[in-house]
């Protein structure tokens, strides 16, 4: 059975394919459109791209999960006739509207998204067939879901965080294995909530306004305050906290009446105060208050295992007290933690409500990899070789590649599918030596980049005890690159490049079996250096994608971004690039 999840939200539409069981397929708009966190709309670049690498069409699908975003106003069954007018006039002159299916659930007090839907005509307009199964799942429960499918504990505590899907900003899960297979009750941020006044208590609204305020772009810059932060010191934490409280049951509340009175004070707290001092007040107020409020949640449930998403937990220092702090045996990140994720747990959705939580439970598998986009193979040997400004570099690319980035060159891999969600693990990475302090400078000039911490490293699995302070806690989370941890002694010196001013570092583990290119351009490196480890960031320009298609990776390479590209069969350099290196 072909299941199709579709995200519309204003941010981050995505669409995600699963047969059955088996994910196939899963692209964000952005890197269809080239238009970072593209959204508002049905994504119908990612829909059809999932559906071409299945080699399926719309015909074939059985099931269309959607989630509560924006849709052209037709499809909605509920307007009153001034509405239904407004917008009949509209579309009559090219201006239809998208309405959000969450906002009209809210002004019109309905808990329930079908009655509100023309589903046959969306099925018949879009292409689908007339018998396909159309439904609506939660925004948070589809974060919630991956977090729990793609582990094997007996108990979770799931936690969900962002700056707001389906009239809440949080929820709270709890799974509990039994004989029969297990349950999992929802305690809070279930679609109850429609039916609830909407609470200003988002700590990620919180963070997103200090992101704009330090002159950043909310839902896409949050990181540049995690930066920052550890160049500053709390001042003013305190100040923003005393808005917030967390209750015993650990649900996050605020004395701030709405967004817009939020933001107002918030500035006025910010006023007079360096960027740095602002940041890290934020970045210490949202640990503080989350530790509390998922330490509360544990406590009560006594759960030992802790599964987090949601745009909050795209915060790997967060991340790092969490798993450092509470009495978890195991925390997991799902790694497209933003909404780049809910389609798949839409589909996850579907699956759960059609099997039942038992059988559910039996079909779950860890992640290993997230090349889930189109994997172009030879083709991007084609374009690279084709073009008569590059050059083949002669000789094992693996081998070559090694030598090239221990000399000091800036190489990108271009490997397998594209990946899903917000990082890039191998498939589409830019590589250095970490031994060179001073390749942070370059490599952000070159992409065009205003960063304020070092990059990541990535390392092999076996290695990654030795030089990190990596454990059964935050191994499974360290795989992509969703947590920070501490750097061991004797190691900060000689990989100064990845490593942050508090001594942590961003590290993502990996095995051979989930990519051998990059895992073996990573042991020559080794081979050749003594060094374990290479500098990974996401081989994109600063507010672009990060590469997708391989007319992409040539530009980047034209445009001097990197020095070589190496793929599954080559390695690739400007002609003046490999032959000013002999």
């Amino acid at each position: 059975m072909l299941i199709l999840g579709i995200f519309t939200g204003g941010h981050d539409a995505n669409a995600a394919l699963f047969d059955d069981y088996r994910m196939v397929a899963a692209v964000q708009l952005e890197r269809m459109t080239r238009i970072k966190t593209d959204g508002g709309r049905i994504p119908q670049e990612a829909i059809d791209e999932c559906l071409s690498i299945a080699g399926v069409t719309r015909k074939d699908v059985d099931v269309v999960m959607l989630g509560r975003g924006n849709y052209p106003a037709q499809y909605y069954s509920h307007l009153p006739w001034d509405r239904a007018l407004e917008d009949k006039l509209r579309r009559a002159v090219g201006r239809e509207k998208h309405k959000s299916m969450e906002r009209e659930m809210v002004r019109y007090g309905r808990s329930e998204s079908a009655p509100m839907f023309r589903a046959e005509k969306f099925l018949a307009d879009e292409g689908f067939r007339a018998d396909a199964t159309l439904r609506f799942f939660n925004h948070h429960e589809a974060h919630a879901l991956p977090c729990l499918f793609h582990t094997d504990w007996d108990d979770a505590l799931l936690y969900t965080a962002d700056g707001g899907g389906d009239n809440v900003q949080y929820s709270h899960r709890l799974f509990r294995a039994n004989g029969q297979g297990g349950v999992i009750d929802t305690l809070y941020g279930g679609d109850e909530a429609f039916l609830t006044p909407e609470r200003a208590d988002s700590v990620g609204v919180a963070y997103a306004m200090a992101t704009r305020a330090l002159g950043f772009t909310p839902n896409r810059h949050e990181g540049k305050l995690t930066g920052l932060a550890a160049w500053g010191e709390p001042d003013i934490a305190d100040l923003i906290a005393a808005h917030f409280s967390v209750t015993d049951q650990g649900q996050v509340l605020t004395d701030f009446p709405d967004r817009r009175t939020m933001r107002e004070e918030l500035l006025t707290l910010f006023e007079g105060h360096g960027r740095e001092t602002v940041a890290a007040s934020i970045q210490h107020f949202l640990e503080e208050t989350m530790l509390v409020s998922v330490g509360r949640l544990l406590e009560k449930s006594g759960s030992r295992h802790l599964g987090v998403s949601g745009g909050v937990f795209a915060n790997v220092r967060l991340n790092q007290r969490l798993a450092e702090e509470l009495p978890v045996d195991e925390i997991f990140i799902y790694p497209a933690m933003s909404d780049a994720g809910l389609a798949a747990g839409g589909a996850l959705r579907f699956l759960l409500e059609r099997d039942g939580l038992d059988v559910w439970l039996e079909n779950r598998w860890r992640l290993d990899a997230l090349s889930y986009g189109r994997d172009y193979g030879e083709g991007i040997d084609t374009c690279l070789s084709g073009n008569a400004d590059v050059q083949t570099v002669e000789g094992d690319q693996v081998v070559e590649s090694a030598r090239l980035l221990e000399d000091g060159a800036i190489v990108a891999i271009f490997s397998q599918g594209m990946e899903y969600g917000p990082r890039a693990l191998g498939a589409r990475t830019i590589m250095a030596s970490p031994a060179d302090a001073g390749v942070n400078d370059r490599l952000n000039t070159r992409l065009a980049r205003t960063e304020f911490m070092p990059f990541a490293p990535v390392i092999a699995e076996e290695d990654a005890d030795t030089v990190f302070d990596l454990g059964s806690v935050n191994n499974y989370a360290a795989r992509f690159m969703t947590i920070t941890c501490g750097v061991r002694d004797g190691w900060r010196e000689r990989i100064p490049a990845v490593v942050h001013v508090d001594g942590t570092a961003r590290p993502q583990t990996i095995r051979r079996d989930a990519n051998p290119t990059y895992y073996d351009v990573l042991a020559a490196f080794k081979a050749c250096t003594g060094l374990p480890a290479l500098v990974n960031t996401s081989f994109n320009v600063h507010e672009e994608p990060i590469v997708n298609r391989p007319e992409e990776c040539l530009q980047a390479l034209l445009d001097r971004r990197v020095d070589y590209v190496v793929t599954d069969r080559g390695l690739y350099g400007l002609k003046e690039t490999v032959q000013a290196a002999g």
